[in-house]
């Protein structure tokens, strides 16, 4: 019976340590740390590019973005290389100065457990595509955000961003893009100066102090002058006669 006791807990403990391992290992592939990346790493969503003959636009998936919620706003971006039939296109369309247009859809940068917000529809720009032959498929994107950390605003610009009619090869410069990626957050508007105004009125009130002359009321600086004039008065009425005098009788 003794020796069973030892026996018996060493048992229990490799059930204990098979349980812990199995819950371990079934966590969906992740690894213990993995809930913290996944909390603060964002969400995905898709950046779609159209570049058409006929201009009617027909978008179709250029990559990803990963949208990071937090004090200062970022984001990241994964994308596919060009095929050869979608550079043979863009060329076309660059030579009939048509349009390459890009779009993502509206959504809430700050996530709430990573639940992705979607809103209706999507914000679109656009570039000549001949900007975007001749740039050798190198852009900027910026993603503009109101103060609640809704996607308001895209915009895209080549670089360079003007058509020289340059000659481009397929294979070497139309493969890959080159993208800089910026989130821009709004930018608060200047305040009203209070503490220049305040300093003003500290100065001017330090002049007044100094010189007392300036702090008199009209009348106490120029009274003699309304007394003078008051007195004028005075004398030309008592002076001049009464209007309509009595006549002499014949």
């Amino acid at each position: 019976m003794a020796r069973s006791l030892p026996f018996n807990i060493a048992v229990v403990c490799s059930v204990l340590l098979f349980v812990c391992t199995t819950l371990v290992c079934c966590n969906n592939g992740r690894r213990v740390g993995d809930a913290l990346d996944l909390e603060f790493g964002g969400f995905s969503v898709p950046l779609e590019h159209s570049f058409e003959i006929d201009d009617v636009a027909k978008f179709e998936v250029r990559g990803a973005l990963v949208l990071k919620a937090g004090r200062e706003p970022s984001a990241s971006l994964s994308q596919n290389q060009l095929s050869g039939e979608d550079r043979t296109k863009l060329k076309e369309v660059a030579a009939v100065d048509g349009l390459y247009r890009i779009r993502v859809p509206r959504v809430f940068r700050q996530t709430d457990r990573q639940i992705e917000r979607q809103m209706e529809g999507y914000l679109t720009a656009f570039v000549r595509a001949c900007a975007m032959v001749e740039s050798h498929l190198s852009d900027s994107i910026t993603l503009n955000t109101d103060v609640s950390g809704y996607l308001i605003g895209v915009s895209i610009v080549t670089l360079p961003g003007a058509c020289r009619g340059t000659e481009v090869e397929d294979e070497v410069d139309l493969e890959v893009f080159n993208t800089t990626l910026r989130v821009l957050p709004p930018v608060n508007a200047p305040g009203p100066e209070t503490a220049l105004f305040l300093e003003r009125i500290e100065l001017e009130s330090e002049k007044k102090a100094k010189n007392p002359q300036e702090q008199k009321s009209f009348f106490a600086k120029y009274w003699y002058l309304i007394l003078g004039g008051a007195i004028f008065l005075m004398v030309t009425n008592s002076a001049t006669p009464p209007a309509g005098g009595d006549r002499e009788q014949s």
